[in-house]
């Protein structure tokens, strides 16, 4: 058995964490850590926490599931790893240096880490067909939505699949004219490769994402909508399973599908 600690756990996501490892017959809920709803009992012997360090001390969980947000991230994941507790992360909004102090520190501890901008099977493979789409097309954009609480701007799935696409193509504004923005970021964030990613943040949308690719007399575009949260528990359950048997760090849930 499997024991489970879930921070974040009074956020939409967290629930769904929550519930997910209520459900699996391999894992255990032992701690749940957040900073809203102090005291309300999430399982039978298990009720919501305030203070990180002291949850994982008293209940000394095996991996921690962290769905918390961008500010306070990096922070987290140092308590993991100084507390020498595995994690999986979903929260996204860590800089590109940040997860390379995390990958160093993980490796020099031998503390597994699992990083992934998203969980959602669907969604990893809409960034692995954009990545092999990517050795065919020298034109490509990515637009993705989020719901407007949604508090960093380009996703972490965004800069992820941009990062896949540049692997494998290092420009990706092939012929594209001299350019001039009349209202500047009119054209969105360039990435590596020269890959343009646009952040649309709006009610109505949960999160999606399209990959835009064009070439002389066709369009190619690769998209995937995510409409409930549920869809994302079937990643972070293969996640778990995964570190508990595998030690190390991982950036990205198409490492292991």
């Amino acid at each position: 058995m499997i024991k489970v600690g879930v921070i974040g756990a009074a956020g939409k996501m967290g629930k769904e964490v929550v519930n997910a490892v209520l459900n699996d017959k391999d894992l255990e809920l032992v701690c749940a850590v957040d900073k809203f709803e102090a005291g309300k009992k999430v399982a039978d012997n298990v009720e919501i926490e305030e203070d990180i360090e002291a949850a994982l001390k008293s209940k000394k969980p095996d991996i921690v599931v962290d769905f918390t947000q961008p500010s306070t991230i990096y922070k987290n994941i140092n308590i993991y790893l100084d507390l020498n507790v595995k994690s999986v992360i979903g929260t996204t909004g860590l800089k590109k240096e940040e997860i390379e102090n995390i990958k160093k520190k993980s490796e020099e501890k031998n503390v597994g880490c699992f990083i992934a901008p998203n969980f959602t099977i669907g969604a990893v493979l809409m960034m692995m067909f954009a990545q092999t789409a990517s050795k065919y097309f020298n034109n490509a954009e990515i637009l993705e939505f989020h719901h407007n609480q949604k508090k960093d701007a380009p996703s972490g799935t965004a800069i992820k699949t941009a990062e896949l696409m540049a692997s494998v193509n290092e420009n990706l504004s092939n012929g594209n004219c001299e350019e001039q923005e009349t209202i500047k970021g009119s054209r969105g964030g360039c990435a590596e490769s020269n890959i343009r990613i646009h952040s649309i943040r709006m009610p109505g949308f949960m999160a999606s994402q399209e990959v835009i690719f064009g070439a002389a007399g066709q369009i190619l575009k690769i998209r995937h909508d995510s409409v409930d949260r549920k869809c994302y528990m079937s990643g972070v359950i293969l996640a778990l399973k995964y570190l508990n048997d595998n030690n190390k760090f991982t950036y990205g849930l198409e490492n292991i599908l």
